[in-house]
């Protein structure tokens, strides 16, 4: 395979990076220092260092990711080493919907209180985003790890 063929998919992931990074630098900040009702800004902070906490699994996925792509650069995909990866990545989506769910009620709160129900639905996004990536994942791990036992299994026959 070529060097650089998955170069498309590394401009992905870094484009990807680069919004969530200015959304956590400056947007969310910005929320939490001026919040537009200072009446729920007590059920605010939760959410806001739930949302800063999912930043750092989200960071570990990229990494996974951008790893993962450089491993298919070198034609290593067919390693333990992008099992690995794979099984980071599935990991880290797990943590995000976890923290996602635990934010659930505070998001509930600010939506009965501000009286927006889609709000809840803003919330859930995350969580049924990460369950599909961490499903994804499990399902390309299993497949590699089952193409890396039939490759060994081949190997040792001939």
């Amino acid at each position: 395979m070529k060097k650089g063929t998955t170069l498309f998919l590394k401009i992905a992931v870094v484009l990807i990076g680069t919004p969530v990074l200015a959304l956590g630098l400056w947007g969310i900040y910005d929320l939490a220092k001026n919040p537009a009702n200072p009446d729920y800004a007590h059920i605010l902070y939760p959410i806001v260092i739930g949302i800063y906490l999912s930043a750092i699994p989200f960071y570990m996925a990229l990494y996974q990711t951008f790893r993962l792509l450089g491993y298919i650069d070198r034609n290593e995909a067919f390693s333990s080493m992008s099992v690995k990866a794979l099984s980071h990545i599935k990991k880290d989506a797990i943590i995000i919907s976890i923290l996602y769910v635990l934010m659930m009620p505070f998001i509930f709160l600010l939506a009965q209180s501000d009286d927006a129900p889609g709000l809840i639905l803003f919330g859930m996004i995350p969580i049924f985003a990460s369950i599909v990536i961490a499903v994804f994942a499990a399902v390309l791990q299993r497949l590699l790890q089952q193409a890396i036992d039939i490759k060994s299994e081949n190997d040792l026959t001939v």
